[in-house]
């Protein structure tokens, strides 16, 4: 049996919040040790970052994968090189978006590191979160 566009809709409506379930989730793990969320769902014409943060003086590009089970691998797994390079690529991205508005000063941010937020949301039991620091 075929698939309807109606059913199409809501399977994306459902990954989007499962998206959204999984990005709030990351920001409140996030933020709990002390980092502090600057923007969400950042976006340019190349893609998207998630979420981008300060820990200290370091600036956090970060990926959040959600997943609800592990049959196509884990949410860390989703992360393959291509994505990362273009993770560093948007990173390049929003810096430079940012200069300028700030005239260039990027002397508070001590380095840039690349975190993922995995996230397991199965359909029963809890849910699981894991915060890789320093990625790629």
């Amino acid at each position: 049996m075929g698939f309807d566009a109606d059913s199409r809709a809501l399977g994306s409506a459902q990954r989007g919040a499962l998206g959204k379930f999984g990005e709030d989730v990351a920001v409140r793990h996030l933020r709990a040790p002390g980092l502090t969320v600057v923007a969400r769902n950042w976006r340019c014409r190349e893609g998207e970052v998630d979420i981008v943060a300060l820990d200290g003086d370091v600036l956090v590009m970060c990926e959040v994968k959600t997943r609800r089970g592990i049959g196509f691998g884990t949410p860390l797994e989703a992360v393959t090189s291509a994505k990362a390079a273009r993770l560093r690529r948007l990173a390049c991205r929003w810096l430079a978006d940012q200069r300028v508005g700030a005239q260039g000063d990027f002397s508070a941010y001590a380095e840039v590191r690349f975190d993922v937020v995995s996230v397991l949301r199965p359909l029963t039991g809890p849910t699981s979160v894991e915060h890789l620091r320093g990625a790629f």
